[in-house]
């Protein structure tokens, strides 16, 4: 079992930049690949970012590359989620997830086996 806790979410302005953190408090996310999503309202969840579990490869959404940066520290049992330029399409609420030991990084929601219980961005335009 993991469990997951998001922290760093915040209201800002269109071109801000905020550091979203996910530590792990029961278990590890040693040898998982993780990855972000988002839900706005009205919306379904949606893919942002993955890494592998050493780090090594990275993956991101059309709508995010080049604007935020995903990252882990294993030693600290956490990931992040850098983001620049935010936009107010960026607004939702942010999920960090763990996959299955084993399991090689993936975009699809049911790839994962652990969520946090997310933590609100909103950026005002």
């Amino acid at each position: 079992q993991v469990q997951l806790v998001e922290s760093g979410g915040g209201l800002v302005q269109a071109g801000s930049s905020l550091r979203l953190s996910c530590a792990a408090s029961k278990g590890t996310i040693n040898r998982r690949a993780m990855g972000w999503f988002r839900q706005a309202p009205g919306k379904e969840r949606e893919f942002v970012a993955t890494i592998d579990w050493s780090g090594g490869s990275t993956s991101y959404a059309d709508s995010v590359k080049g604007r935020f940066t995903i990252s882990r520290d294993n030693a600290k049992n956490s990931v992040y989620l850098q983001m620049n330029g935010l936009n107010a399409e960026d607004t939702a609420v942010y999920y960090c997830a763990a996959q299955p030991l084993g399991t090689n990084a993936g975009s699809w929601w049911n790839q994962y086996a652990y969520w946090g219980q997310g933590t609100q961005v909103t950026v005002s335009s």
